[in-house]
């Protein structure tokens, strides 16, 4: 994943700021997440979202609302009718950069707030909320005490999450003169609403009346014992993990790999667990781990796996092409590769491999394949041995002298020419 920092000016003049999370490769979309009242880009829901899209091949946008964050401008200035013009401001600004959302994302009142902007951007094809108010007249709840000494003076310090801010009564009055019911009754876009039946903050009654006003196509996720916030990484996880599934299918197919893209392979601590690190590879991404019982998560294959999978994977793909270059009436092909290391005074280490082959062939014809499955460029590299070159760098970046993703599918027609 690639993150960039991505600043805009706002409806009124001010700066916004926000971060554009890109996936390695071609995106096959672009969203726009907007976080929570209060909160910033930065929130563990905006994060582990962009990052889990970003896997998927969509890029994200996570910006900070007025006065917030890294953004310009006053908080004890923002109305709700500014953050819905924020929103807007965002999307006109990613379209104008060639980065054009397909996808809203809001957590919240952000969640408020991209029900009532989607009506006025048509690029927009689905909208995903997280705990979000229906009214968002709801908000004054979370004023307390404060609220009538704000009504009454027309400015006030007030306490939002544990944290103190500056408030004028205009962001109240304002309140009043949004009709989400009616915003959300003519969305006509695909919606995906997620809701704690616990959120002692929203309750889930809201999300029952958002999907009640909303026509099809529209989908509700329960985010079962969550709190509001998503404060613990396994539940922004799992809001993450559904709108990755849900959203792609609004946003177009996957962009596919090409020949000619570095082959380069990306691995990056997760920060959970001991061992789990997050894999990038041929434009997906996935988990690599240890079992439970040496220390890890077993979340994922582990190395030693990992190039088991490679063995296997090239030896299928091998006898593939071997049959069809032969018009060989070969159905289909398992392999089964595993590790063993040896004892001392042996050389290297051994990988098992069993092939089971499927199809009308000879006997003459399933030993040519065992021979074959011999020359996949995977075998013959482990044969060869390899030399690892190692350096310390300040940053990733392209590695000089990487063959392309093509290559194998070369190697494969070189080695069986001789055959």
């Amino acid at each position: 994943m690639r993150s960039e920092l991505f600043e805009f000016v706002g409806a009124q003049g001010q700066r916004l700021s926000g971060q554009l999370d890109r996936p390695d490769g071609p995106a096959r979309g672009f969203a726009l997440f907007a976080h929570c009242f209060t909160c910033t880009r930065k929130s563990l829901a905006a994060v582990r979202i962009a990052r889990a899209l970003a896997g998927q091949g969509v890029g994200v946008l996570r910006f900070d609302f007025t006065g917030l964050g890294q953004s310009g401008g006053e908080f004890s200035d923002s109305t709700f009718s500014g953050s819905v013009e924020d929103v807007q401001a965002a999307a006109a600004a990613m379209q104008a950069a060639g980065f054009e959302p397909g996808l809203l994302i809001g957590h919240s009142l952000g969640g408020a707030a991209v029900l009532a902007a989607a009506g006025a951007l048509p690029m927009i094809k689905a909208v995903a909320t997280i705990g979000a108010p229906f009214d968002v007249v709801h908000v004054k709840r979370l004023f307390g005490d404060d609220l009538q000494v704000l009504l009454e003076k027309g400015e006030a310090e007030v306490k939002l999450g544990g944290r103190p801010f500056k408030m004028r009564r205009g962001f109240i009055d304002d309140l009043a003169t949004h009709d989400q019911g009616a915003r959300i009754a003519g969305l006509r876009r695909a919606l995906l609403v997620m809701h704690s039946p616990l959120d002692d903050t929203v309750d889930i009654a809201n999300a029952a009346q958002i999907f009640q006003a909303a026509k099809h196509p529209k989908s509700f996720v329960s985010l079962d014992d969550a709190d509001h916030l998503l404060t613990r990484p396994e539940d922004a996880a799992y809001a993450a993990q559904v709108i990755a599934a849900w959203a792609p299918r609004y946003l177009g197919a996957p962009v596919p790999r090409t020949a000619a893209q570095p082959g380069e392979v990306v691995v990056e601590e997760t920060g959970e667990g001991n061992f789990q690190v997050e894999v990038v590879a041929g434009g997906v991404r996935f988990l690599a781990d240890e079992p439970v019982d040496v220390g890890g998560l077993g979340a994922g294959p582990t190395p030693y796996d990992l190039l088991c999978a490679a063995l296997g994977a090239c030896t299928a793909m091998t006898l593939r092409l071997y049959a069809r270059h032969k018009k060989l009436p070969l159905e289909r092909v398992r392999v089964g590769v595993g590790h063993a290391r040896n004892t001392p005074g042996k050389p290297g280490d051994t990988f098992l491999r069993e092939i089971a082959i499927k199809g009308d062939l000879s006997v003459e014809q399933r030993a040519r394949l065992i021979e074959i499955a011999n020359r996949c460029p995977v075998h013959l590299s482990l044969e060869r041995g390899a030399q690892v070159e190692t350096r310390e760098v300040q940053a990733l970046h392209d590695l000089p002298g990487v063959e392309s993703a093509g290559q194998h599918a070369q190697d494969m027609k070189d080695d069986i020419k001789s055959f």
